[in-house]
Protein backbone atom coordinates (compact mmCIF):
# COMPACT_ATOMS: atom_id res chain seq x y z
CA UNK A 1 0.00 0.00 0.00
CA UNK A 2 1.09 3.42 -1.00
CA UNK A 3 1.49 5.73 2.16
CA UNK A 4 2.32 9.50 1.91
CA UNK A 5 4.83 11.05 0.70
CA UNK A 6 5.31 13.20 3.80
CA UNK A 7 5.58 10.57 5.98
CA UNK A 8 7.59 8.58 3.38
CA UNK A 9 10.20 11.74 3.76
CA UNK A 10 10.93 11.65 7.54
CA UNK A 11 13.45 9.75 9.67
CA UNK A 12 13.03 8.16 12.79
CA UNK A 13 14.03 9.93 15.80
CA UNK A 14 18.13 9.02 16.36
CA UNK A 15 17.42 9.85 19.86
CA UNK A 16 15.16 6.65 20.22
CA UNK A 17 15.75 3.92 17.75
CA UNK A 18 18.26 2.52 18.98
CA UNK A 19 16.17 1.46 22.01
CA UNK A 20 16.09 -2.26 20.40
CA UNK A 21 19.34 -2.39 20.71
CA UNK A 22 19.97 -1.42 24.01
CA UNK A 23 17.05 -4.07 24.95
CA UNK A 24 18.72 -6.54 23.64
CA UNK A 25 21.35 -5.93 25.71
CA UNK A 26 18.84 -5.64 28.80
CA UNK A 27 18.16 -9.22 27.74
CA UNK A 28 21.47 -10.28 28.46
CA UNK A 29 21.72 -9.01 31.83
CA UNK A 30 23.47 -6.21 31.09
CA UNK A 31 22.70 -2.78 32.63
CA UNK A 32 22.41 0.30 29.66
CA UNK A 33 23.33 3.80 31.20
CA UNK A 34 20.95 5.92 29.09
CA UNK A 35 23.27 8.63 27.66
CA UNK A 36 21.27 9.06 24.91
CA UNK A 37 17.87 10.85 25.87
CA UNK A 38 16.79 14.02 28.28
CA UNK A 39 14.72 12.55 30.87
CA UNK A 40 15.57 14.03 33.94
CA UNK A 41 16.51 11.63 36.80
CA UNK A 42 15.51 14.36 39.23
CA UNK A 43 11.82 13.70 41.45
CA UNK A 44 8.95 15.31 40.16
CA UNK A 45 7.73 18.11 42.95
CA UNK A 46 5.22 16.61 45.30
CA UNK A 47 3.07 19.28 44.97
CA UNK A 48 2.38 18.13 41.11
CA UNK A 49 1.23 14.53 42.76
CA UNK A 50 -0.82 16.54 45.46
CA UNK A 51 -2.77 18.36 42.98
CA UNK A 52 -3.93 15.07 40.92
CA UNK A 53 -4.64 13.66 44.01
CA UNK A 54 -7.01 16.44 45.73
CA UNK A 55 -8.46 16.63 42.10
CA UNK A 56 -12.38 15.48 43.03
CA UNK A 57 -14.59 15.59 40.05
CA UNK A 58 -17.38 13.37 38.91
CA UNK A 59 -17.22 13.89 35.39
CA UNK A 60 -13.41 13.78 33.98
CA UNK A 61 -14.76 16.70 31.26
CA UNK A 62 -12.86 18.29 28.12
CA UNK A 63 -10.95 21.61 29.61
CA UNK A 64 -10.81 24.86 27.58
CA UNK A 65 -8.82 24.66 24.43
CA UNK A 66 -6.84 27.01 25.53
CA UNK A 67 -6.10 25.33 28.54
CA UNK A 68 -7.12 25.55 32.31
CA UNK A 69 -7.38 28.83 34.02
CA UNK A 70 -4.92 28.06 36.61
CA UNK A 71 -2.64 26.55 34.48
CA UNK A 72 -2.26 29.46 32.22
CA UNK A 73 -1.96 31.66 35.20
CA UNK A 74 0.97 29.70 36.67
CA UNK A 75 2.78 29.79 33.41
CA UNK A 76 1.70 33.35 33.25
CA UNK A 77 3.58 33.99 36.74
CA UNK A 78 6.44 31.88 35.71
CA UNK A 79 7.15 33.78 32.39
CA UNK A 80 6.54 37.21 34.94
CA UNK A 81 9.34 35.81 36.87
CA UNK A 82 11.60 36.28 34.09
CA UNK A 83 10.35 39.54 33.12
CA UNK A 84 8.33 38.49 30.54
CA UNK A 85 4.85 39.80 30.91
CA UNK A 86 2.17 38.42 28.55
CA UNK A 87 -1.84 38.51 29.51
CA UNK A 88 -3.48 35.32 29.58
CA UNK A 89 -5.11 35.99 25.71
CA UNK A 90 -0.94 35.67 24.89
CA UNK A 91 -0.90 31.89 25.80
CA UNK A 92 -2.03 28.79 25.24
CA UNK A 93 -1.23 25.57 27.02
CA UNK A 94 -0.13 22.85 24.82
CA UNK A 95 0.54 18.64 25.06
CA UNK A 96 4.12 19.41 25.33
CA UNK A 97 6.58 22.02 23.70
CA UNK A 98 6.27 19.08 20.97
CA UNK A 99 3.11 19.95 19.91
CA UNK A 100 3.82 23.55 20.46
CA UNK A 101 6.59 23.41 18.05
CA UNK A 102 4.13 21.20 15.37
CA UNK A 103 1.16 24.11 15.59
CA UNK A 104 3.31 26.62 15.25
CA UNK A 105 4.94 25.16 12.36
CA UNK A 106 1.61 24.59 10.80
CA UNK A 107 0.41 28.70 11.70
CA UNK A 108 3.70 30.03 9.71
CA UNK A 109 4.24 27.52 6.91
CA UNK A 110 2.71 26.72 3.69
CA UNK A 111 3.85 24.21 1.15
CA UNK A 112 7.16 24.19 0.66
CA UNK A 113 8.42 27.31 3.05
CA UNK A 114 11.47 27.37 4.81
CA UNK A 115 12.94 27.45 8.49
CA UNK A 116 16.30 28.32 9.41
CA UNK A 117 17.92 26.94 12.53
CA UNK A 118 21.09 26.17 13.67
CA UNK A 119 22.98 22.93 13.06
CA UNK A 120 23.30 21.05 14.81
CA UNK A 121 20.05 21.29 16.28
CA UNK A 122 16.94 18.74 17.96
CA UNK A 123 16.17 16.05 14.76
CA UNK A 124 12.53 16.53 15.85
CA UNK A 125 12.64 20.12 14.39
CA UNK A 126 13.24 18.50 10.81
CA UNK A 127 9.66 16.48 11.53
CA UNK A 128 7.91 19.65 12.58
CA UNK A 129 8.83 21.13 9.43
CA UNK A 130 8.01 18.72 7.90
CA UNK A 131 4.41 17.66 9.74
CA UNK A 132 3.64 21.21 8.32
CA UNK A 133 4.48 20.60 4.79
CA UNK A 134 7.62 22.65 5.17
CA UNK A 135 11.70 22.52 5.28
CA UNK A 136 14.49 22.97 7.84
CA UNK A 137 17.46 24.53 6.51
CA UNK A 138 20.02 24.56 8.88
CA UNK A 139 22.80 27.48 9.21
CA UNK A 140 26.27 25.16 9.87
CA UNK A 141 28.01 25.84 13.29
CA UNK A 142 30.97 23.47 14.31
CA UNK A 143 32.84 21.61 17.08
CA UNK A 144 35.53 23.43 16.41
CA UNK A 145 34.48 27.37 17.33
CA UNK A 146 32.70 25.71 20.49
CA UNK A 147 29.43 25.86 18.30
CA UNK A 148 29.40 29.83 17.64
CA UNK A 149 26.86 31.28 16.07
CA UNK A 150 27.09 31.48 12.49
CA UNK A 151 27.57 34.97 11.05
CA UNK A 152 24.91 37.12 9.75
CA UNK A 153 26.66 36.36 5.78
CA UNK A 154 26.02 32.54 6.88
CA UNK A 155 22.37 33.38 7.64
CA UNK A 156 21.77 35.51 4.75
CA UNK A 157 23.39 32.72 2.40
CA UNK A 158 20.75 30.54 3.14
CA UNK A 159 17.74 32.60 3.37
CA UNK A 160 15.44 32.67 0.36
CA UNK A 161 12.12 33.88 -0.65
CA UNK A 162 10.66 30.82 0.87
CA UNK A 163 11.73 31.56 4.03
CA UNK A 164 9.29 31.98 6.70
CA UNK A 165 11.12 32.14 10.39
CA UNK A 166 14.03 31.08 12.80
CA UNK A 167 13.97 28.60 14.85
CA UNK A 168 16.79 28.96 17.76
CA UNK A 169 17.16 26.55 21.07
CA UNK A 170 19.01 28.55 23.90
CA UNK A 171 20.33 26.89 25.62
CA UNK A 172 20.53 24.71 22.84
CA UNK A 173 19.72 20.95 22.69
CA UNK A 174 22.35 19.35 21.52
CA UNK A 175 25.14 21.55 21.80
CA UNK A 176 24.03 23.41 24.98
CA UNK A 177 25.19 26.97 24.04
CA UNK A 178 23.85 30.01 25.60
CA UNK A 179 23.77 32.57 23.21
CA UNK A 180 24.89 35.99 24.38
CA UNK A 181 23.04 39.12 24.05
CA UNK A 182 25.26 40.39 21.09
CA UNK A 183 24.22 36.90 19.28
CA UNK A 184 20.63 37.34 19.81
CA UNK A 185 20.45 40.76 18.76
CA UNK A 186 22.45 39.36 15.99
CA UNK A 187 19.24 37.34 15.07
CA UNK A 188 16.86 39.91 15.44
CA UNK A 189 18.64 42.42 12.85
CA UNK A 190 18.33 39.43 10.52
CA UNK A 191 14.93 38.77 11.20
CA UNK A 192 13.86 42.65 11.26
CA UNK A 193 15.86 42.90 7.88
CA UNK A 194 13.79 40.02 6.46
CA UNK A 195 10.14 40.03 7.79
CA UNK A 196 10.61 36.65 9.54
CA UNK A 197 9.25 35.26 12.83
CA UNK A 198 11.85 34.18 15.87
CA UNK A 199 10.46 30.63 17.11
CA UNK A 200 12.32 30.45 20.54
CA UNK A 201 13.22 27.28 21.93
CA UNK A 202 13.41 28.45 25.46
CA UNK A 203 12.53 24.93 27.38
CA UNK A 204 16.01 24.99 29.05
CA UNK A 205 15.72 28.52 30.07
CA UNK A 206 17.01 27.45 34.15
CA UNK A 207 19.86 25.69 32.76
CA UNK A 208 22.56 28.27 32.17
CA UNK A 209 25.94 27.92 33.60
CA UNK A 210 27.77 30.90 32.54
CA UNK A 211 28.21 34.03 34.54
CA UNK A 212 25.79 35.57 31.96
CA UNK A 213 22.13 36.81 32.45
CA UNK A 214 20.29 34.52 30.30
CA UNK A 215 18.89 36.71 27.41
CA UNK A 216 15.26 35.78 25.91
CA UNK A 217 13.98 36.98 22.72
CA UNK A 218 11.02 37.97 24.81
CA UNK A 219 13.04 40.79 25.90
CA UNK A 220 12.79 43.17 22.96
CA UNK A 221 9.34 45.20 22.57
CA UNK A 222 10.22 45.87 18.80
CA UNK A 223 10.07 42.30 18.19
CA UNK A 224 7.36 41.71 20.27
CA UNK A 225 4.88 41.35 17.31
CA UNK A 226 7.24 38.27 15.48
CA UNK A 227 8.51 36.41 18.35
CA UNK A 228 7.28 33.48 19.74
CA UNK A 229 8.26 31.66 22.89
CA UNK A 230 8.08 27.94 23.54
CA UNK A 231 7.91 26.18 26.64
CA UNK A 232 7.69 23.22 29.03
CA UNK A 233 7.60 21.94 32.42
CA UNK A 234 9.44 18.54 31.22
CA UNK A 235 13.15 19.57 32.33
CA UNK A 236 12.80 22.61 34.93
CA UNK A 237 10.25 20.57 37.10
CA UNK A 238 11.54 17.12 35.68
CA UNK A 239 7.88 16.37 34.36
CA UNK A 240 8.29 15.00 31.18
CA UNK A 241 5.80 12.43 31.11
CA UNK A 242 2.87 15.04 31.60
CA UNK A 243 3.14 16.78 28.45
CA UNK A 244 2.67 20.14 29.55
CA UNK A 245 3.76 23.09 27.54
CA UNK A 246 3.21 26.06 26.21
CA UNK A 247 2.73 29.02 23.40
CA UNK A 248 3.12 32.79 24.31
CA UNK A 249 3.26 35.33 21.69
CA UNK A 250 1.71 39.00 21.64
CA UNK A 251 1.04 38.92 18.17
CA UNK A 252 -2.92 38.58 18.55
CA UNK A 253 -3.16 37.09 14.38
CA UNK A 254 -0.97 34.39 15.41
CA UNK A 255 -2.66 33.37 18.69
CA UNK A 256 -5.74 33.46 16.95
CA UNK A 257 -4.95 30.47 14.24
CA UNK A 258 -3.28 28.69 16.88
CA UNK A 259 -6.29 28.65 18.57
CA UNK A 260 -7.82 26.58 15.43
CA UNK A 261 -5.19 23.85 15.93
CA UNK A 262 -6.12 24.02 19.78
CA UNK A 263 -9.09 23.68 19.13
CA UNK A 264 -9.14 20.82 16.57
CA UNK A 265 -7.32 18.52 19.11
CA UNK A 266 -10.20 19.49 21.78
CA UNK A 267 -8.05 20.03 24.64
CA UNK A 268 -4.60 19.07 26.66
CA UNK A 269 -4.73 16.40 29.36
CA UNK A 270 -6.88 18.16 32.21
CA UNK A 271 -5.37 15.94 35.15
CA UNK A 272 -1.83 16.81 33.78
CA UNK A 273 -2.71 20.66 33.58
CA UNK A 274 -4.25 20.40 37.15
CA UNK A 275 -0.34 18.94 38.12
CA UNK A 276 0.98 21.89 36.40
CA UNK A 277 -1.03 24.16 37.81
CA UNK A 278 0.58 23.81 40.87
CA UNK A 279 3.88 24.31 40.35
CA UNK A 280 3.40 28.02 41.41
CA UNK A 281 3.91 26.32 44.90
CA UNK A 282 7.44 24.73 44.09
CA UNK A 283 9.96 26.62 45.80
CA UNK A 284 12.57 28.51 43.55
CA UNK A 285 15.55 26.14 45.64
CA UNK A 286 14.53 23.55 43.62
CA UNK A 287 15.23 24.90 40.46
CA UNK A 288 18.55 26.44 41.98
CA UNK A 289 19.32 23.14 43.48
CA UNK A 290 18.86 21.30 40.14
CA UNK A 291 20.94 23.55 38.09
CA UNK A 292 24.05 23.24 40.46
CA UNK A 293 23.33 19.23 40.23
CA UNK A 294 23.29 19.37 36.45
CA UNK A 295 26.50 21.71 36.76
CA UNK A 296 28.65 19.20 38.90
CA UNK A 297 27.54 16.73 36.12
CA UNK A 298 28.64 18.52 33.26
CA UNK A 299 32.13 18.89 34.63
CA UNK A 300 32.50 15.22 35.32
CA UNK A 301 31.45 14.34 31.94
CA UNK A 302 33.68 16.84 30.78
CA UNK A 303 36.52 15.95 32.80
CA UNK A 304 36.47 12.31 32.20
CA UNK A 305 36.13 13.05 27.98
CA UNK A 306 38.95 15.33 27.86
CA UNK A 307 41.13 12.18 29.39
CA UNK A 308 40.11 9.84 26.24
CA UNK A 309 42.25 9.77 23.57
CA UNK A 310 40.93 11.27 20.19
CA UNK A 311 37.99 12.73 21.62
CA UNK A 312 37.29 16.35 20.34
CA UNK A 313 34.90 17.79 23.15
CA UNK A 314 33.88 21.28 24.17
CA UNK A 315 32.06 22.47 27.21
CA UNK A 316 28.28 22.91 26.97
CA UNK A 317 27.21 26.34 28.93
CA UNK A 318 23.25 25.12 29.76
CA UNK A 319 20.96 22.13 29.19
CA UNK A 320 22.33 18.84 29.89
CA UNK A 321 23.65 17.86 26.53
CA UNK A 322 26.92 17.64 24.83
CA UNK A 323 28.26 16.85 21.31
CA UNK A 324 31.25 15.32 21.05
CA UNK A 325 33.51 13.96 17.77
CA UNK A 326 34.51 10.33 18.36
CA UNK A 327 37.71 8.55 16.00
CA UNK A 328 35.36 6.79 14.63
CA UNK A 329 34.75 6.01 11.23
CA UNK A 330 31.06 5.95 12.00
CA UNK A 331 29.36 6.52 15.61
CA UNK A 332 25.85 4.84 14.82
CA UNK A 333 27.69 1.60 13.94
CA UNK A 334 29.99 2.06 17.18
CA UNK A 335 27.43 2.69 19.45
CA UNK A 336 25.71 -0.38 18.12
CA UNK A 337 29.11 -2.31 18.68
CA UNK A 338 29.64 -0.59 21.89
CA UNK A 339 25.89 -2.00 22.94
CA UNK A 340 26.86 -5.47 22.17
CA UNK A 341 30.66 -6.16 22.61
CA UNK A 342 31.53 -3.48 25.73
CA UNK A 343 30.54 -4.06 29.27
CA UNK A 344 32.27 -3.10 32.29
CA UNK A 345 30.92 -5.13 35.67
CA UNK A 346 27.92 -5.53 33.96
CA UNK A 347 26.89 -2.19 32.41
CA UNK A 348 27.27 -0.84 29.44
CA UNK A 349 26.28 2.71 27.23
CA UNK A 350 23.73 4.02 25.15
CA UNK A 351 24.69 7.24 22.98
CA UNK A 352 22.64 9.42 20.46
CA UNK A 353 24.51 9.57 16.62
CA UNK A 354 24.58 12.77 15.48
CA UNK A 355 24.66 12.70 11.70
CA UNK A 356 20.67 13.42 12.24
CA UNK A 357 21.05 16.63 14.23
CA UNK A 358 22.31 18.10 10.85
CA UNK A 359 20.61 18.85 7.52
CA UNK A 360 23.77 18.69 6.01
CA UNK A 361 24.78 14.73 5.55
CA UNK A 362 28.70 15.69 5.18
CA UNK A 363 28.25 16.59 9.10
CA UNK A 364 27.86 14.87 12.74
CA UNK A 365 28.40 11.33 11.06
CA UNK A 366 31.18 10.84 13.81
CA UNK A 367 29.87 12.57 16.39
CA UNK A 368 27.35 11.44 18.85
CA UNK A 369 25.03 13.48 21.50
CA UNK A 370 25.34 12.34 24.96
CA UNK A 371 23.12 13.93 28.14
CA UNK A 372 24.00 14.11 31.39
CA UNK A 373 20.41 13.28 33.07
CA UNK A 374 22.49 10.40 35.14
CA UNK A 375 24.27 10.07 38.55
CA UNK A 376 27.81 11.09 38.61
CA UNK A 377 28.51 7.71 39.40
CA UNK A 378 26.71 6.50 36.24
CA UNK A 379 28.91 9.45 34.13
CA UNK A 380 32.20 8.41 35.20
CA UNK A 381 30.96 4.52 34.60
CA UNK A 382 29.73 5.56 30.85
CA UNK A 383 32.91 7.26 30.10
CA UNK A 384 34.92 4.57 31.29
CA UNK A 385 32.71 2.19 29.30
CA UNK A 386 33.19 4.55 26.55
CA UNK A 387 37.30 5.20 26.57
CA UNK A 388 37.06 1.11 26.41
CA UNK A 389 35.20 0.62 23.47
CA UNK A 390 37.33 3.24 21.67
CA UNK A 391 40.19 1.49 22.80
CA UNK A 392 38.86 -1.89 21.23
CA UNK A 393 36.86 -0.63 17.97
CA UNK A 394 38.18 -2.22 15.04
CA UNK A 395 37.27 0.85 13.04
CA UNK A 396 38.62 3.33 14.89
CA UNK A 397 40.07 6.74 12.68
CA UNK A 398 41.93 9.23 14.32
CA UNK A 399 40.33 12.70 13.78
Amino acid sequence: MKFSNRVEGMASSPIRRLSGYAQTARDKGLKVIPLNIGQPDIETPQVFYDAISHFEVSVLEYTNSRGMKKTLETMQLYLRNYGLDFAIEELVITAGASEGLVFTMMTLLDEGDEVLTIEPFYPNYDTFAKMAGGRLVGVHSSIDNGFAMPSIADFEDKITDKTKAILLSSPGNPTGRVYTQAEIEQVIAIAIKHDLFIVADEVYREFNYTDRPFVSFGDYPEIAERVVLVDSISKKYSACGARIGSLASKNKEFMAHIMKLCQSRLSVSTLDQVGAGAMDLVDDQYVYDNRKIYKNRREVLNQALQKIKGVKVTEPEGAFYNIIQLPVDDAEKFIIWMLDQVEIDGYTVLATPAQAFYTDPRYGKNEIRLSYCVSEEMIERAMAILALALDRYPNRQEI
